[in-house]
């Protein structure tokens, strides 16, 4: 087996090992920006670890947290807070003078009439093709920038819109308006299975959204977060990939259930999916979840369907991938039902072994599961899920 050690420790796999060089490489970012001998910028960065703001994921990334953090408190017993600045010895200026003067006296001083007049001729032509390619590089370089600011700018404004479409939704959460006008107060849907009928009624507080979609199947939110939106489902995992839900064409597409999920007959575990969008719409703040203190702060989740409440407490959160449908390994997203008991152990301890952190929370057979992923780029393929149980 391959040595994969990363800053003197050792990883089982690859992709543990290239999570720890992803932590090496942004660790060693932060030391070019952070001067650790000036005590507030390493408190500042302390505090910035704690609240999540850096994603290190490994043993690597642990090990410097721990080295932030000791140093952070050492200066901190010395007096010094965030706002400290001290200043470089003397030693250290004069060292930084003396190269800043010797930079300038190796710059030998040479003018145009140095040279012969032939040569002279030759450096204007060269300075006047450069002067050429110049020009022509800004121009496309001002092209390409309005180009992406052209892009942003629509892309934001679509982002906007998204949210204050779903804004709107949010406010249409309890309200009989649309039910009222339409004459269907107190919707009952009726399934028919093997000659036996279930008749089930929506929650009167859905009742109007339900009456603009009848493909809306709950609700998702988490407290604190801009995650509060309405969860659909198709019978396909592709609509609602790049459609609101007005049905609109939307590149922030939409939470859906998978088609493989039930909630009539409820599955072991449902699972959500939602794009990680850089504006942080839909599941773009989930991987948020990567840092324990955000876990503490946000452990439990809201998600109702369309006929119950429900609250559901985080369990595990990990990283994983698409697989090729060859490879023998844990796939959580084909985990829906546990039809035995030792099933369901095996894959709460794939998931277990996975987690980057101990919630301390446990589920058993007969618990009903809620899992939420969305894309991860720390690798191709990737994806970042946070595994949660029900608890009401």
């Amino acid at each position: 087996m391959a040595d994969f050690i990363v800053a003197g420790r050792q990883f089982r796999t690859q992709s543990d090992y290239k999570a720890a060089l992803r932590d090496q490489a942004q660790i060693e970012a932060i030391k070019n920006k952070i001067n650790m001998e000036q005590p507030g910028e390493v408190i500042r960065l302390s505090t910035d670890l704690k609240a999540g703001k850096y994603q290190l994921v490994t043993l690597v990334g642990r090990d410097f947290k721990d080295e932030v953090q000791e140093l952070a408190e050492k200066y901190k017993k010395q007096g010094y807070t965030k706002d400290s600045r001290v200043k470089l010895s003397k030693q250290k200026k004069k060292a930084a003078g003396t190269r800043k003067k010797s930079s300038k006296d190796t710059q030998k001083k040479v003018s145009l009439e140095d040279y012969d007049a032939k040569m002279q001729k030759e450096i204007k032509e060269v300075l006047k093709k450069r002067e050429k390619r110049r020009k022509l590089i800004v121009v496309l370089c001002s092209i390409i920038a309005l180009g992406c600011f052209g892009y942003y700018g629509v892309y934001y404004y679509y982002a906007g819109k998204t949210q204050a479409d779903y804004n709107n939704l949010s406010e249409l959460k309890g309200s009989t308006t649309l039910a009222s006008a339409s004459g269907t107060q107190g919707v009952t849907i009726h399934y028919t299975e093997e000659e036996e009928e279930i008749e089930l009624t929506v929650l009167e507080e859905y009742e109007t959204l339900y009456n603009k979609n009848k493909r809306m199947i709950g609700w998702l939110k988490i407290e604190d977060t801009n995650i509060d939106y309405p969860v659909l489902q198709t019978t396909d995992n592709i609509f609602y990939l790049d459609h609101n839900f007005e049905q609109e064409y939307d590149r922030n597409g939409s939470l859906f259930l998978d088609a493989e999920c039930d909630i009539v007959h409820r599955n072991t575990n449902l699972i959500i999916y939602g794009h990680h969008m850089r504006s942080g719409k839909m599941f773009g703040n989930l991987n948020k979840y990567s840092s324990e203190s955000y876990y503490k702060e946000h452990p439990t989740i809201q998600f109702d369907t369309i006929y119950e409440k429900g609250t559901y407490q985080v369990m595990y959160v990990f990283r994983s991938k698409i697989y090729n449908e060859d490879e023998i390994v844990f796939k959580y997203y084909q985990f829906f039902d546990a039809v035995s008991e030792k099933e369901f152990t095996s894959n709460m301890q794939e998931m277990a072994a996975l987690s980057l952190y101990d919630t301390g929370v446990t589920a058993s057979f007969g618990d009903e599961l809620l899992t939420l992923s969305t894309c991860d780029n720390s690798e191709t393929d990737g994806r970042f899920v946070v595994v949660a149980k029900r608890i009401q």
